[in-house]
């Protein structure tokens, strides 16, 4: 008997995570996908990116829609509340043998949440990592006690997530699954890209993602303009993606906004889609922000990245990323560093401690296995040193 396998996509970014992993559950004949999509998928505001996943011909089972029209700490808590509400909606519906959720987000969270009264196991990715700056820290943590299966992308999160209790069995290694798709991407055509975008990456361009860092929103307004005033000053072409939909996104969209009006050399780019945007960072100069996928995509690129104040704080880094404060004279000397042949030079050969590309195939092979029933559904603690 085949198992069902849900999958909650509510962002371009979680997209490219699981599109191999969707592939691999396609090509299973004894695993049948069935994908919630909601969240900023869904809304014209960050570019209606659920016409990606049409494109690609994964049938979607159920649209969840989140009210993502407020970024304000109240109005992220609403959406919440009805993310939960929708989500619960949904697995009445069409509800799948086992759930898998992605990394931090509130959306996530909701729901990993839902699930719960189905008593559906919950496979969660990207777990054991730690996000100091973000309230996601407190997310990922959470979504690890309700989930039942985790596939982390080093041993380092995979030791921590047993120190949390979780049972050693439930704990896979896969990798990070994005490395998957950059493994068989073929280089992209720049001028294609120019067309496509309209933007030029000749000269080679700065890609800046930045999003609100949610621990410290009263100094949002401030990071920005030390981050702008940095790129004016750095007299390089810039290539902005979108902030995600937390609280204080909308400020910093504004801003960017406003940067691009004034500038020629200046572009932003509502969403690249997935596939896009890895096509972005091989065709910039450096990254500079403060996003993830600095961290964990782009060490395979060979990509130097500026990571630039603390969401990112706690995460295992490869030696392209080059940390620093959300200070404007700081961000230009590690731009002007980054972009340097010398620094480009010590990155040849640099392995990415996120993986080996080949993460789809580890968690199908235990989506299968794993039998479904109460060993699965009920969890014990595990003490250290514990022999169970």
């Amino acid at each position: 008997m085949s198992k069902s396998i849900g999958v909650v996509s509510t962002s371009r970014s979680d997209y490219g995570i699981y599109r191999p992993i969707l592939r691999a559950l396609q090509a299973d004949p004894d695993l049948r996908p069935m994908l919630f999509v909601g969240g900023m998928h869904l809304s014209p505001d960050f570019g209606q990116t659920v016409r990606e996943i049409e494109r690609d011909h994964f049938p979607i089972a159920e649209r969840v829609t989140i009210p993502l029209d407020s970024d304000t700490p109240e109005g992220m808590s609403r959406a919440m509340g009805s993310a939960v509400t929708g989500f619960a909606q949904t697995y009445a519906k069409s509800r799948p043998d086992i759930l898998l959720v992605l990394g931090d987000r509130f959306e996530m969270f909701a729901a990993a949440a839902a699930a719960l009264p189905f008593t559906i196991p919950i496979g969660h990715l990207h777990g054991g990592e730690a996000t100091y700056g973000a309230l996601d820290e407190s997310f990922r943590h959470a979504i690890t006690k309700m989930s039942h299966l985790h596939f982390t992308a080093t041993k380092t999160y995979a030791d921590r997530l047993v120190r949390m209790g979780e049972e050693p069995w439930r704990v896979t290694v896969s990798g990070a699954p994005a490395l998957d798709e950059l493994r068989a991407l073929p280089f992209p055509d720049a001028a294609a890209f120019e067309k496509i975008y309209g933007v030029l990456v000749s000269p080679r361009p700065l890609l800046v993602t930045f999003h609100p860092v949610t621990l410290e929103l009263e100094q949002t307004d401030r990071q920005v303009e030390e981050l702008l005033a940095a790129l004016d000053q750095a007299g390089m072409p810039v290539i902005f993606t979108q902030p995600n939909a937390d609280a204080g996104g909308r400020l910093i969209r504004d801003r960017i906004a406003k940067y691009v009006a004034s500038r020629k050399d200046a572009w932003c780019v509502a969403s690249f889609g997935s596939q896009a945007y890895w096509d972005a960072l091989r065709l910039c100069a450096a990254m500079v922000g403060n996003s993830s996928s600095g961290i964990i995509e782009a060490p395979s690129l060979g990509l130097p990245v500026v990571n630039i104040g603390t969401r990112q704080d706690g995460r295992v880094r490869a030696a392209n990323v080059i940390d620093v404060p959300c200070s404007r004279g700081e961000i230009i000397q590690a731009i002007t560093r980054a972009v340097s042949p010398e620094f480009q030079a010590l990155l040849k050969g640099m392995v990415n401690p996120y993986g080996d590309g080949h993460a789809a195939e580890r968690i199908v092979a235990k989506l299968k296995s794993v039998e479904l029933g109460d060993k699965l559904l009920r969890k014990i603690f595990h003490d250290e040193g514990s022999a169970r």
